[in-house]
């Protein structure tokens, strides 16, 4: 083992990921086929880690992409993952394949968000339930949590507002939990500080004569004066050597009940 000096950083930032997971020395060191007492030199600073150990642990404790370039940095390495934009020609693949498959999934809504929920792409699905949002709500870069819990947004459309609203709420505080992101924490911050708008009762317009059995929390949100019915379901790349493209999120919206599929299937040309 080469001895360090403790000030190195990337021990101290890889006990903080382990505590953060709650996992023991001894644990993360069976899952990186590792011992107990190299982990415990690497945390205080008493051996310098290689490239591959850094990554390795970065794996079993779940850190993000972002911050394993961190670790890298901290341990004297040069970042082992690009930050590619989007609108790089590098990237072109990866675009048209986002915007296939939301167009594909048309008539009913997705889109894609990226790690501080800006969205990045969205179908015509969505389109329709921004319709006759403020103009300052849809100037890009748009945020679909602002958008969504906004008292001027979408909010006082949606009928189960307080559900729905500790859903998001919930999900991000779990990324949160999961990535030291501080655009992800004042974001949480500004909207779990947006006052709830009062919404009335869902209309009388339903075919269903009796409560549809919801498999998943609904999003119950009101379009020209319907009530309309979404479960919906997130999709990450899988194993992304990108930070750009680990961050990113593809949300579809799902029709809940038949209710919702007919209506949908209407405004299809």
């Amino acid at each position: 083992m080469t001895t360090v000096a403790s000030d190195t950083g990337v021990g101290t930032l890889l006990r903080g990921w382990r505590e953060r997971r709650r996992i023991s020395q001894l644990e993360l060191a069976l899952r990186a086929d590792s011992s107990a007492r190299h982990i415990s030199f690497i945390e205080t600073g008493r051996s310098r880690p290689s490239q591959e150990m850094i990554l390795r642990l970065a794996q079993h404790l779940d850190v993000p992409v972002r911050e394993r370039n961190a670790l890298l940095l901290a341990a004297g390495y040069a970042p082992r993952f690009a930050e590619t934009p989007l609108d790089d020609p590098s990237m072109d693949a990866l675009r048209e394949g986002m915007e296939r498959l939301l167009a594909g999934y048309e008539p009913y809504p997705a889109l894609v968000v990226d790690g501080a929920y800006t969205v990045v792409a969205a179908n015509r699905g969505i389109a329709m339930l921004l319709e006759g949002l403020p103009e300052q709500l849809l100037t890009p870069p748009l945020n679909a949590m602002r958008i969504t819990l906004h008292p001027e947004g979408l909010a006082p459309r949606i009928r189960n507002l307080r559900e729905w609203r500790g859903h998001l709420l919930a999900q991000m505080d779990r990324q949160i939990a999961l990535a030291r992101s501080e655009p992800l924490r004042k974001l949480y911050d500004e909207v779990a500080a947006y006052p709830l708008p009062e919404t009335g009762a869902a209309p009388e317009d339903r075919e269903d004569s009796v409560p549809y059995p919801y498999f998943a929390l609904p999003l119950q949100i009101e379009h020209e004066g319907r009530v309309l019915s979404f479960v919906s379901s997130i999709s990450t790349f899988n194993t992304p050597m990108d930070v750009t493209v680990a961050e990113l999120a593809i949300e579809t919206f799902l029709p809940a009940d038949p209710a919702t599929v007919k209506y949908l299937q209407s405004l299809t040309p």
